[in-house]
């Protein structure tokens, strides 16, 4: 019986020992997410869904280590929108108010996909000021945008100013370089904790002192049953 139960006890502990960390991801990310876990010194596993969606898994003492490591390098990525997406038929006609919210919403979706596809931006925002065109006017208002940018701790983006703008300003109609802003700000490095040896073995000794415990309550059941019932659990077990 005890050596039945060890292998059992061995799976368990293996499997309370896992967390889910994100779902219903896409591969590419997923892969992505793993590498910079590894380079964070944090083992993770994928699985997929069945249906082209990954899952990631790491140790649950490492899960708060690794959202902090992700989240460092702006993960998990935003899905955005594109125009595609937000002007598809649905038997409707939109108003042209409506259309306009979602025009504007959609150029902000792709522009921000944009700049985040850039080396070492984190996290891109592009929010647009587009005047409704009044016909009225002698001198119609001048569109504006302004962007975010979060980019990795250590890496300077102040040099790529004028190529944001310039992405910007080509992706909206009448746009001028002159009313587009950017305002760049660096993420927070990521620092795993140091772990010092005692935690590590205290840990460590739990896990064989709970495997330890049951195997051996286990084993002892026998002794238990003869030392409070004599023979008498004996012969009933032999009964049985």
């Amino acid at each position: 019986m005890t050596r039945a139960l060890i292998p059992a006890l061995l799976f368990f502990l293996a499997a309370c020992s896992a967390a889910p960390l994100y779902t219903d991801i896409g591969e590419e990310q997923a892969n992505e997410m793993l590498v910079i876990l590894d380079d964070a010194g944090i083992g993770a596993s994928k699985s997929a869904d069945g249906e082209g969606r990954f899952a990631l898994t790491v140790d649950r003492g490492d899960f708060a280590d690794a959202i902090a490591a992700l989240n460092s390098q702006g993960y998990p990525r935003e899905d955005y929108a594109n125009l595609g997406e937000i002007f598809k038929k649905e038997g409707f006609v939109d108003s042209e108010i409506s259309q306009r919210a979602r025009l504007m919403y959609g150029l902000s979706q792709e522009l921000s996909r944009t700049l985040t596809a850039l080396d070492g931006v984190v996290v891109a925002r592009v929010h647009l000021a587009i005047p409704q065109h009044d016909p009225l006017a002698d001198t119609p208002k001048p569109s504006s945008a302004s962007v975010l940018v979060k980019h990795r701790a250590g890496v300077d983006m102040s040099g790529h100013i004028g190529e944001i703008k310039a992405l910007v300003v080509n992706g909206v109609e009448g746009l001028s370089a002159d009313n587009v802003t950017v305002a760049m700000f660096p993420a927070e490095p990521f620092t795993r904790p140091r772990r010092g040896n005692n935690e590590t073995l205290a840990a460590s000794m739990g896990v064989i002192a709970l495997l330890l415990g049951a195997v051996g309550l286990a084993g002892a059941v026998p002794q238990i049953r003869k030392r409070f019932f004599g023979t008498r659990g004996e012969d009933a077990e032999g009964d049985a």
